[in-house]
């Protein structure tokens, strides 16, 4: 479902160029749960920007679902994403003008849905929120706010999930129940997903764990069965 062959990221910098990704090699099955770990400036969060074709690589290949992202223009990787791909930021990222089941909606109506408001209070349902979808983002708590940018991610019911630091900005409690409701929403979708963390322990509760350090991979673990 992921593919990344070879793949590098250069950019420049007032001290000379910097080398992010230094030659990532990276396979992800359809269906498989990932976290990705490693100090902060180690280059997991640019890795995941280069995965959702948000950030371009220097070199190497990055194939999501058949699709070599690299080969395809701006517009066709915003198409693609829209399609295939959700997104969960740390920050949310929610329109503070629009209610929630407004912002989960946004993805359906631009890819012209004509069910989008009965699927978004779906996904409203899905993540625990049904009464709330009237309310607006600052009316909201963090870990609401969360549980609204998920539902986002997934309302397109898209093939990949990328994540990060989905709890960073949540106390350790509220953090605890987004990590759960993602973990059951993977089961329920088999989803493939990928999620930046720098909490091990959180890390550990997904099938597959790898490390990246100075921008390559230093470990890949998976559970044993």
């Amino acid at each position: 479902m992921i593919e990344l062959s070879d793949v590098t990221l250069t950019l420049p910098s007032e001290a000379g160029p910097v080398d992010i990704l230094r030659g990532v090699d990276l396979s992800v099955g359809n269906g498989e749960q990932v976290a990705v770990i490693g100090p902060s400036g180690s280059g997991k969060s640019t890795l995941l920007m280069v995965m959702a074709g948000l950030e371009l690589p220097t070199g190497g290949r990055v194939t999501l679902a058949g699709t070599d992202i690299g080969a395809l223009d701006e517009d066709g990787r915003a198409r693609f994403r829209r399609d295939h791909v959700g997104i969960i930021f740390q920050s949310f990222h929610l329109i503070p003008t629009m209610t929630a089941l407004e912002n989960i909606a946004i993805p359906l109506e631009l890819a012209g849905a004509n069910d989008a408001r009965d699927k978004a209070q779906a996904e409203l349902e899905a993540v625990g929120l049904a009464h709330r979808g009237s309310h607006y983002p600052a009316q909201l708590s963090g870990g609401e706010q969360q549980r609204v940018a998920i539902a986002r991610a997934l309302v397109s019911d898209p093939a990949i999930l990328l994540a990060d630091e989905p709890t960073g900005n949540l106390d350790g409690k509220t953090g605890e129940a987004i990590v759960d409701l993602m973990m059951g929403l993977h089961e329920t979708r088999n989803t493939t997903m990928i999620l930046i963390t720098h909490d091990e322990g959180l890390a550990k509760s997904c099938e597959r764990m790898v490390s990246i350090r100075d921008g390559l991979i230093a470990d890949d673990q998976r559970k044993v069965a």
